[in-house]
């Protein structure tokens, strides 16, 4: 016979009775709960597949209600200190989606000029996806009237009757994409099936979806101002400072917007006065910049060697942890792939990147002569050694790793302010340690680094708040960072493209600076070592890092929870 759980394992939630919309009561416990959360959205995600269906928006509305409701039905005080957590982070995800879901809803307003078909595919396919009777001449004549409307729409486009900022075009072309595929997956359910569907549907269907394929690369370039592969206008969309705060307090980030401008100018104006230091150790006086550009950027390695160099820095980058006891890195960690980046992705992407494995950019041979020296002289020996470690260990492919293997099921709470803030750490700690970055040149290299990361909280922000524009911030990475101009409207396009949430470029150095403050709190103190601490925050998820420091230091917690923690002194 199974023993009943103990009273520890009831008080942290995991076997506290809940009981879960449309279904019996039953045990069901914290973890379990979100999973099924993660599980259930998945499938009304995959059977409501239409980004801007009514029915998708309404069904996801009415499974957060539901939710949230049923969470507030358990008796918070019975939990542990885990099970706390479990229950703030699901109620604001619960909150943040719902938010997020009615702000997609309005701005669907905006596309409809470029969208009369919209309403016809959804209908189309919606009904296939219920499997109703189909009407082949009926369903002849709407694709017909689709192709109609597209031919509408490419005239207005063409002759500068639709007016329409840049953002919203290029959504409308993405959206436009999406109704492409659905349509054509609408199409194979009954081709060759349905002899009656192939006689009415075959002909209108290609033309329509033709006349569909055509207008998406028109739209991006007369309303959107994209270029062939990719290049072109850089595309963002400011959401004003109501909605900043909104996604800040969802991160549980205690500051305001300006609160963050101010931290990131304060970092930034401290790394200047070391990028002077280094200079001068040099012989360039206070002129950091000609340092940078003639002792730090002309280090890079010939062609075909810098795979080589970039394993090599991080390999040194994990014996540094493991000499000095730093953190536990399991042997099977260390098994990561090393690719090549493509031109096309470093575009968007200019240096490495890591995590599973490391992409390593580089010059490739198509290049023109001058962009090949430009993305040589951003990769070089001293910029690469202060990151390598950030990508893999002991930043993200450590962090990963561990993810993977502790409280996985927290991976539907995943925040940047943990992500690039733990890898941002490490490069914080290193510098603070005082026996890694020793050289001037090595100063220089994660100076450059630090600098980078106060510019993205100025930037993203001023952008955010319509004080920035994109050629802007490509003019600060350059004057005031150093970039090279083609790595600085990299890392713009890469910023404000739509792939990243607002905060995600904020991420790294208020995560940092966070984890830091922590790490002072409890090692400082004398509560944990070192490695403790490390070790134990890689076991929590990649939650907030106020919610980190509550289980860390078992701070008290409310169930409507809000950020309260200042760990930066203005």
């Amino acid at each position: 016979m199974a023993q009943s759980p103990s009273r520890d394992s009831q008080m942290d939630g995991t076997w506290v009775t809940l009981a879960h919309p449309g279904s019996h009561r039953q045990a069901e416990s914290l973890p379990d709960r979100v999973r099924r959360v993660e599980a259930d959205l998945n499938d009304i995600n995959t059977f409501y597949s239409i980004s801007i269906s009514p029915a998708r928006h309404e069904r996801l509305q009415r499974f957060y209600a539901d939710e949230a409701r049923s969470l507030l039905r358990l008796d918070f005080d019975a939990l542990g200190q885990q099970g706390k957590v479990d229950f703030i982070l699901l109620r604001k995800y619960l909150q943040r989606n719902t938010l997020q879901l009615r702000a997609e809803q309005d701005g669907f307003v905006h596309l409809k000029p470029l969208l009369p078909f919209g309403d016809i595919i959804i209908t189309l396919c919606e009904k296939r996806e219920r499997v109703e009777p189909m009407d082949a001449e009926r369903t002849a004549q709407q694709l017909d009237d689709i192709n109609t409307m597209v031919g509408r729409v490419q005239r207005d486009v063409e002759q500068d009757k639709i007016k329409m900022g840049k953002t919203n075009a290029f959504k409308a072309s993405n959206i436009i994409d999406e109704l492409r595929g659905h349509l054509a997956e609408f199409f194979a359910f009954y081709a060759s099936y349905d002899p009656s569907f192939d006689y009415w549907a075959t002909v209108p269907y290609r033309t329509a979806d033709g006349a569909l394929g055509r207008l998406v690369p028109l739209i991006q370039t007369r309303l959107a101002g994209v270029r062939p592969g990719g290049a072109g206008d850089i595309i963002g969309e400011p959401i004003g400072r109501e909605a900043l705060l909104r996604e800040l307090e969802a991160e549980v980030v205690a500051y305001s917007p300006e609160e963050l401008v101010r931290i990131a100018r304060d970092q930034f104006s401290w790394s200047e006065g070391q990028m002077r230091r280094a200079s001068r150790e040099l012989g360039y006086g206070d002129d950091w910049k000609r340092a940078m550009d003639q002792d730090v950027k002309t280090s890079s390695v010939p062609p075909g060697e810098q795979p080589g160099l970039v394993l090599e820095l991080a390999r040194e980058g994990a014996r540094f942890v493991g000499e000095h006891d730093l953190v536990t890195v399991p042997e099977v960690a260390e098994t990561y792939r090393a690719t090549m980046m493509s031109a096309q992705q470093q575009q968007t992407a200019p240096f490495f990147l890591g995590g599973p494995s490391i992409l390593i950019a580089y010059p490739t041979a198509g290049m023109a002569h001058q962009l090949k020296t430009m993305v040589m002289r951003g990769n070089n020996r001293y910029f690469a050694r202060a990151t390598a470690f950030h990508e893999l260990i002991p930043g993200h492919r450590l962090q990963l790793f561990m993810l993977e293997r502790h409280r996985n099921y927290r991976r539907l709470f995943t925040t940047p302010f943990f992500v690039e803030g733990w890898a941002t750490y490490w490069e914080l700690l290193f510098w603070q340690r005082g026996d890694f970055f020793v050289s001037p040149r090595d100063r220089i290299g994660h100076l450059f680094w630090r600098m980078h990361r106060c510019a993205r909280i100025l930037l993203t922000v001023g952008f955010h708040l319509g004080q920035t524009t994109p050629q802007e911030c490509i003019d600060f990475l350059v004057e005031s960072v150093n970039h090279e101009r083609h790595t600085a409207e990299a890392e713009v396009r890469r910023w404000l493209s739509g792939q990243y949430g607002p905060l995600y470029q904020m991420a790294y150095m208020v995560g940092a600076l966070q984890l830091l403050a922590l790490r002072s709190e409890a090692v400082d103190s004398g509560r944990w070592t070192e490695k403790q601490f490390n070790d134990q925050v890689l076991t929590l998820g990649a939650i907030p890092n106020e919610l980190v420091r509550a289980l860390v230091l078992d701070k008290e917690l409310e169930p409507d929870y809000k950020a309260s923690w200042k760990f930066y002194k203005l």
